[in-house]
């Protein structure tokens, strides 16, 4: 029974990892040049720390402040304050590390867990992946597509994450 597999048995090893301290450019640039949409972040003893996903990057970007504009008589003022909020937190987005925008509650499955556990745990959660640990260090990554490959009895794709 597919469910019953361990996860190992169906995850990914080459798992695309962030460090705390990565700029969330460097780290957005790697999720699209992979294509995928997040991953774990470990510490440098490969200690899950946490998870970074594209949905933090839109938050970190909707964190923004515009500047306030006001119209009067036709013309368009800008507050010279609000302008400056601006640019500093513009600033700090652009120089923002991994740590400050990552979710750090891990979720995370052990290697022998069965796939009906790490499926349980991607339903409670509403996640599309889970990291795969051996104690707290990762081993790998599962994502829904690999357990449903293996529910339909598919092999799993080249690259699939």
């Amino acid at each position: 029974m597919p469910g019953s597999l361990p996860v190992h048995d169906v995850m990914t090893t080459e798992v695309l990892s962030f460090w705390p301290g990565e700029p969330v450019q460097e780290a957005y640039d790697r999720l699209v040049a992979r294509g995928v949409d997040g991953g774990p972040v470990v510490d440098d003893d490969g200690t899950v720390v946490g998870m970074l996903s594209t949905d933090d990057l839109l938050v970190q970007e909707t964190q923004l402040h515009y500047p306030t504009v006001i119209s009067l008589f036709g013309a368009y003022l800008e507050l010279p304050s609000s302008h400056r909020r601006f640019e500093d937190e513009l600033r700090k987005a652009v120089a923002a590390k991994v740590e400050d925008v990552m979710a750090r509650e891990v979720i995370a499955c052990a290697e022998d867990d069965p796939l009906e556990r790490a499926a349980t745990l991607m339903h409670e959660h509403h996640l599309s992946r889970l990291p795969v640990t051996r104690g707290a260090r990762l081993v790998g990554i599962v994502a829904r597509g690999d357990i449903l490959r293996a529910v339909m009895g598919q092999e799993p794709a080249e690259g699939a994450v």
